[in-house]
């Protein structure tokens, strides 16, 4: 047993070596006390956009503090997911992060002003979605075979529209994978496509189900195919684009991000309540109304998830010849 003079020395010690801890400990126990802000790196409208703004219904009573939903648009979510990593690491601020964020971009753009992986701390994976390809309802062509043909016989002369990975990808494999002469108009944000796909400026487009339902329930644009692996729940009668060209499949995903040094702690409880929103029948729900299938992965599972993910997407902007911007 140490003498009393000792044991005091040593404490004092231990305390003069550990100077910040009392203060990390109480600032994490305190969390939050004050509002969180959630990044959504696209305009409002689009699918993160509605995922965002849900989640943050669903976390205010349990956080007991407002969430403030922060849109951030521009270059495929390359300025929102900028603007995620530049915050404080206090866990206050998290992402909408997604296929384009943190796999895709990395492999259309030359230059990314972000490390997918060592600049972010993942919370978890709320679940993946396809794309529905959209034509204009005065169009000849009502399905994929009838597309293929109509852009075949027009070389050239046929436009589709993008704003993310999960829009360009798709077209941009039809064109490969068909051999097509069509060209790609890129734009900001996905609430701009609609607008000139009614109107026949671009003669097709791959839209998430929420951005597009507007215009789908007007009849203005009529799907013709999905780009998973298989029909969807939401779309039980409409056809995968693999059923007319065979290993046709693209396929995206939703998760919530921290910036990189955002306290254990903090990642941990935030992600006991994204898998309980997940597990929440009305948030549930109305993520699959909107074309999501939920499924929730803890950050170790997120972290591997995307390590064949970003691999998915290497292949596919490859096979569909995109030349990094």
């Amino acid at each position: 047993m140490l003498p009393q003079g000792l044991k005091r020395r040593a404490l004092l010690a231990a305390v003069a070596a550990t100077p910040l801890l009392p203060s990390i400990v109480r600032a994490q126990a305190d969390w939050p006390n004050r509002p969180v802000r959630i990044i959504i790196p696209s305009a409002a409208g689009g699918a993160a956009d509605f995922i965002g703004r849900t989640l943050g219904r669903f976390l205010e009573p349990h956080l007991r503090q407002p969430v403030v939903i922060d849109n951030r648009a521009g270059a495929g979510g390359v300025l929102g997911t900028e603007a995620a990593k530049q915050s404080a690491p206090d866990g206050y601020t998290f992402l909408v992060s997604t296929n384009s964020t943190h796999s895709a971009n990395e492999f259309l753009f030359r230059r990314l002003p972000y490390d997918p992986v060592r600049d972010f701390a993942h919370v978890g994976l709320l679940g993946t979605f396809a794309t529905i390809a959209v034509v204009p309802a005065e169009a000849p062509y009502k399905s994929i075979p009838a597309l293929v043909a109509y852009a075949r016989a027009n070389p050239g002369r046929v436009f589709f529209g993008y704003y993310s990975s999960s829009s360009q990808v798709p077209a941009a494999l039809l064109k490969a994978r068909a051999e097509l002469d069509v060209t790609g108009a890129s734009y900001r944000n996905i609430t701009q496509i609609v607008p000139d796909l009614i109107s026949g400026q671009i003669h097709f487009a791959f839209l998430d189900a929420l951005s597009a339902a507007p215009a789908l329930q007007s009849g203005r644009v009529v799907p013709i195919a999905v780009s998973a692996a298989r029909r969807t729940v939401q779309h039980p009668d409409l056809p995968t684009v693999a059923e007319s060209i065979p290993g046709f499949v693209v396929e995206g995903w939703f998760g919530l991000t921290a910036p990189a040094g955002t306290p254990r702690p903090i990642l941990d409880r935030m992600g006991a309540l994204l898998r309980e929103a997940v597990a929440d029948q009305a948030v549930s729900a109305a993520l699959v109304r909107q074309g999501l299938t939920p499924g929730f992965l803890p950050a170790d599972e997120m972290d591997r998830f995307l390590v064949a993910d970003r691999e998915r997407w290497r292949d596919w902007v490859r096979i569909a010849g995109i030349q990094p911007e």
